[in-house]
């Protein structure tokens, strides 16, 4: 594959899955999506597949469920139908279906504690989630963030095989000439305490100058200003998945916010797939509004 093809290819895969984490509450259908971005609806699924590991289908059905998921715990007026409408359903039925394949529970259950249950659960299963750190009482900054241009690498789970990914990216910037102290950042697609962790969407990145397009194995994206909830923490790999439990399962229900669809992301000042002793130092940016 040329390497011009696969930089198109990318970029059209990262238009859509934009216009997905901002039009999520919409009935949304892969030939309106092909045409935002000029390709056959038969090119947009092939090539969906191939970018991100999961089909079209299934990654518009996971950011519904991981949305609903979020807003049956911070919207609490809200009703299990109006959920469902907020996050695309046409219907409560639908929805319970989805939510009861996904969670193994309903809306109501999830909403009044089984959430806990779930999320423990996946930790409990993963040496990516062994740690005996207690975030209680961390408490964020909320600021406008800025736009952020990056190259980056796509991985498919959350676990230690990041580190291969941090490395191809590492190399790429030496070879290029990339500053040393640019801006590391990794992007969460799928939120990690209520997705089984080989499922997991992450993406490795480095800013760059707006506008880059070096060859090479990265592709690029602009992440977008928004209104965010910044906490800055420090700890050992294993740590940040029970961090980002205690952000969306604790926090997030008693602060009077809500998650958007835009997922979050970490800047780090010291990045654990890349230090010798595992350590991390970063800013963690979670996109919310106001209740």
């Amino acid at each position: 594959m040329k390497r011009e093809t696969k930089h198109q290819r990318a970029d059209s895969v990262n238009g859509v899955l934009s216009y997905i984490y901002l039009h999520i509450d919409t009935d949304l259908n892969a030939v309106e999506l092909a045409k935002l971005q000029s390709i056959s609806t038969h090119h947009l699924h092939r090539i969906f597949k191939e970018e991100t590991g999961k089909n079209l289908f299934e990654t518009i059905k996971s950011i519904r469920l991981q949305k609903a998921a979020s807003l049956l715990l911070t919207n609490r007026y809200a009703t299990v139908s109006e959920i469902a409408m907020m996050c695309g359903y046409s219907s409560q039925t639908s929805f319970i279906k989805a939510f009861k394949e996904r969670f193994h529970t309903t809306p109501k259950v999830w909403k009044s504690g089984a959430s806990l249950s779930y999320s423990e659960k996946i930790l409990a299963d993963s040496l990516s989630g062994r740690s005996d750190r207690d975030f209680s009482g961390t408490i964020p900054k909320i600021v406008k963030s800025s736009p952020i241009y990056a190259a980056y690498i796509r991985h498919r789970g959350y676990n230690i095989s990041i580190k291969n990914s941090w490395n191809r990216l590492r190399a790429w910037c030496i070879e290029n000439d990339i500053p040393e102290n640019s801006r590391q950042i990794g992007f969460h697609h799928d939120n990690p305490t209520i997705t089984p962790l080989n499922e997991c969407a992450y993406i490795a990145a480095v800013e760059v100058k707006k506008g880059m397009n070096l060859h090479g194995s990265v592709a690029y994206f602009e992440i977008p200003a928004s209104l965010c909830a910044v906490f800055t923490i420090q700890g050992k790999y294993g740590d940040v998945l029970h961090f980002m439990r205690y952000v969306y399962q604790i926090w997030l229900p008693e602060s009077g916010f809500e998650a958007k669809t835009l997922p979050p992301y970490a800047i780090y000042r010291k990045n654990h797939f890349l230090d010798e002793f595992d350590e991390f130092d970063l800013e963690f940016y979670l996109p919310i509004s106001v209740l």
